[in-house]
């Protein structure tokens, strides 16, 4: 129900989904007379794998978080998170407040433990594969510690994803020489560099989220919510650009469709749907944060890079990887 435009985007997307998935079941938690509006044609091999819990309340982006877990309870987006803290449902997708999201997910589901604070992570495409980049906007201010942490779970979850063997983890700075940058990122870097479990291949700048440097790019939440905010306005600015280059008139009608298959291809590399759905790593459960103003195809790739998630149990797995490093007893985290 949340997002800027609600059942509208979500339920389209919820469907196309399934369309996709034959395996997939998918419970939509809303205002039922809402939802049953935009179900009227659902077909027969979808309808069984689709149910309702429903729900009036919302929570709206201007809700302060902390009044979600005080007057909200009975909201959609809270409800969903409890679908997961119960069992019923292997991860929840929700494009609605990010802060409310988070607080309901830490109070429900719980962080696992030897995590300080959970982490949002976003997929940034790359030159040759993807590039995570955690955390963008959770934690403005970050421990040395727990800049490892992240370190952590990001390697995780792209290995497990992604299949990576070892994925190459960097630290976010101002430049790659170890004698720059601030005294949280310089610590996190020696906790790194004495790590076994993790393999750090040093500092990066801002450029190589693009270059293929590194497969997880660790930072606090400030800088890592003003680099991605930044990366998205770039991309818009660019589509808009070429868009605009487009509609120009070519008379070459081989230039013209030389530039067209071009164009098709550039759009769909950097197309900001198929990398929609951030993580909130760090709980004992799956939740995935879809953008505000996604469209139907980019709340598709959030259900299903939930749907992946869930599959793979990558809370399971981030649980057992942090009792291994600093020997915490981990929690038993069930698909």
């Amino acid at each position: 129900m949340g997002g800027d435009f609600g059942p509208e985007i979500t339920v389209p997307a919820a469907l196309r989904a399934l369309e996709r998935d034959s395996d997939l079941s998918l419970v939509l938690v809303g205002d039922r007379e809402q939802l049953d509006a935009s179900l009227a044609s659902v077909s027969s091999e979808i309808s069984p794998r689709l149910s309702m819990l429903h729900t009036k309340a919302v929570v709206l982006d201007q809700d302060k978080p902390t009044r979600v877990l005080r007057d909200k309870t009975d909201s959609s987006m809270y409800l969903a998170v409890q679908l997961v803290q119960e069992g019923e449902v292997g991860a929840c997708v929700s494009a609605g407040n990010t802060g409310a999201l988070l607080l309901s997910g830490r109070h429900l589901i719980k962080t696992i433990p030897g995590i300080d604070k959970p982490a949002i992570m976003a997929t940034i495409p790359g030159a040759t594969r993807n590039c995570y980049l955690l955390d963008v906007g959770a934690n403005v201010d970050c421990k040395a510690e727990q800049l490892f942490q992240f370190a952590v779970m990001g390697s995780v979850l792209a290995e497990s994803l992604d299949g990576l063997q070892q994925a190459r983890v960097a630290l976010l700075n101002i430049g790659v020489e170890e004698y720059k940058g601030n005294e949280q990122v310089k610590s996190a870097a020696s906790l790194l560099e004495a790590s076994e479990a993790i393999n750090y291949v040093g500092f990066v700048e801002g450029s190589a989220l693009f270059e293929g440097t590194a497969d997880v790019v660790v930072c606090d939440g400030f800088v890592g919510n003003v680099t991605i905010k930044t990366s998205a306005g770039v991309v818009r600015v660019m589509n808009e650009a070429l868009s605009e280059i487009m509609a120009l008139e070519i008379r070459d009608q081989f230039a013209a469709q030389t530039s067209a298959s071009l164009f098709d291809q550039l759009q769909q590399r950097i197309n900001p749907a198929q990398y929609n759905g951030a993580s909130l790593l760090g709980l004992q459960g799956s939740i995935i944060k879809s953008h505000g103003n996604a469209t139907v195809e980019g709340f598709t790739w959030a259900i299903e890079r939930a749907a992946k998630e869930a599959e793979n149990n990558v809370p399971g797995l981030i649980a057992e990887k942090v009792a291994q490093i600093v020997g915490v007893t981990p929690v038993s985290i069930e698909k």
